[in-house]
């Protein structure tokens, strides 16, 4: 199905043909059609499935078919929520790319700078502001942003956001919003605390469940290495010396453990850099715009950047430590692999991990095939401990909404909506949130993660 019958309009099916997309993703294609209608969505799907275009191709739509004047666009229209820094620069990037030929305005703010420096579409207004949490409630004590123009808010990688400790700060958004909005939910995941979250903050929404299993990747080449903990180092080496390696990312779960490794890499003559939450801003931004413009070969880094981030032609991303969460390995390995371009992500597991590696392959339904030929195999080290997992969970079948029309190469079509009388019975038959309800308790400690360490993301 090209992105034609998605209804879109010609300035962003345009970007979409100069950038060479010509097939909407399944997600994509499962959501365009009905936030263009203006309905709330769930949407779960893992990492590297097109969510970010899927809520602002549509965004940008609804936006600039308002056709408003400059003097009611000074404040922001479109609110985007994410949890990291590196994912909040990314999905502005996406605006600003999607949105070239049309008349819009977008902007980012978030933790690790100085305030200043991020606030100057106060003065010349802004159509869609995407932020995290923290560093959005800070400049609201400012008095200067209003959000009470806000029409559609988007929380990507919602579980992100909960496992990083975001209540406080989630709530004070939702009470200076208003509550008759459009609300779109993106998660890979949907524990019971944030199926209720969404079942307050959403009014009938479309859901849409994009099998984990079926992006799993014949394409990425998953591989894991038996080895003990103190030669992993070795280990890595060797592929390096042994695999050809255009590119790396290497997850790693300490991060002095991190700088101790970059240093040992760039040691042998392999230009790498590290990062982590303990970098500044500006020192995380120059390890990543250097790793995806291939000046360097090597990025070691904690999870902070497993979700959402995409870098063009990344051939290889090894777990030199398993992830602490079995959920976190789709998201790492999702880093490459990505556009359709085949990829590598090997894993080492140690004998502590064992347990790990058995809730990963329980989890995802699948067996990770084992490297045994290797020089740091010990097999009386690894005997009878080869992971097993249950039996494939049988795929669910999803049903396509149905599809716009085609519309004929005009540059701005009047919106699909709902008759008011459609949208009163559908407020009827949900639950209205009221402005002082709070939305989300956090009963656990706040923890001390890559992205809230003393500083407001």
């Amino acid at each position: 199905m090209p992105f034609e019958r998605l209804n879109l309009i010609e300035p962003i099916r345009r970007t979409l043909a100069e950038a060479g997309y010509t097939e909407p993703t399944p997600i994509q294609k499962q959501t365009i059609p009905y936030i263009l209608k203006g309905r709330d969505i769930i949407g779960c799907s893992q990492t590297g499935t097109g969510k970010t275009a899927a809520f602002a191709l549509p965004i940008l739509q609804n936006l600039v078919i308002q056709k408003l004047p400059d003097t009611e666009r000074m404040q922001p229209r479109a609110l985007v929520l994410s949890p990291t820094r590196e994912l909040a620069i990314q999905i502005y990037e996406s605006f600003v790319t999607y949105g070239k030929h049309l008349n819009l305005k977008a902007a980012v703010v978030y933790g690790g700078v100085a305030k200043f420096e991020q606030v100057n579409f106060y003065d010349t207004g802004v159509d869609i502001l995407v932020a995290t949490p923290g560093r959005l409630t800070d400049i609201m004590k400012d008095g200067v942003l209003k959000l009470d123009k806000v029409q559609v808010l988007v929380l990507d990688e919602a579980d992100k956001m909960f496992e990083l400790g975001f209540a406080e700060d989630l709530n004070k958004v939702f009470q200076a919003i208003p509550y008759e909005r459009q609300t779109l939910f993106f998660s890979a995941s949907m524990p019971p605390d944030m199926a209720k979250f969404a079942e307050n903050i959403l009014v009938l929404p479309i859901r849409v469940d994009i099998e984990t299993n079926s992006i799993t990747a014949p394409k990425i080449r998953q591989a894991v290495y038996f080895v003990n903990q103190h030669d992993k180092k070795k280990l890595l080496f060797h592929l390096i010396d042994e695999e050809e390696i255009e590119s790396a990312l290497i997850f790693i779960n300490n991060k002095k453990e991190a700088d101790i490794l970059t240093a040992q890499l760039n040691a042998k003559g392999i230009k790498s850099m590290a990062l982590h939450g303990k970098k500044s801003q500006m020192s995380r931004e120059k390890a990543l715009n250097n790793f995806k413009e291939k000046h360097i070969k090597i990025l070691v880094a904690t999870d902070v950047i497993s979700r959402g981030i995409d870098v063009e032609n990344l051939s290889h991303v090894i777990n030199f430590d398993l992830p602490s969460s079995p959920e976190s390995y789709l998201h790492r390995i999702g880093r490459t692999g990505r556009a359709g371009a085949r990829g590598f992500a090997f894993s080492f597991c140690s004998k502590a991990e064992i347990k790990s590696l058995r809730k990963i392959e329980e989890l995802h339904s699948f067996s990770i095939p084992v490297v045994t030929n290797h020089p740091f195999y010990r097999r009386s080290d690894f005997e009878d401990n080869k992971p097993t997992y249950n039996q494939p969970k049988r795929k669910q079948q999803i049903e396509e909404p149905e599809m716009l029309p085609m519309i004929p190469n005009v540059a701005y079509p009047e919106p699909q909506i709902e008759s008011e009388s459609d949208i009163e019975n559908r407020k009827k038959r949900s639950r209205i949130v009221k402005k002082d309800q709070v939305l989300i308790t956090n009963n656990k400690k706040k923890k001390e993660t890559d992205n809230k360490e003393g500083v407001k993301e």
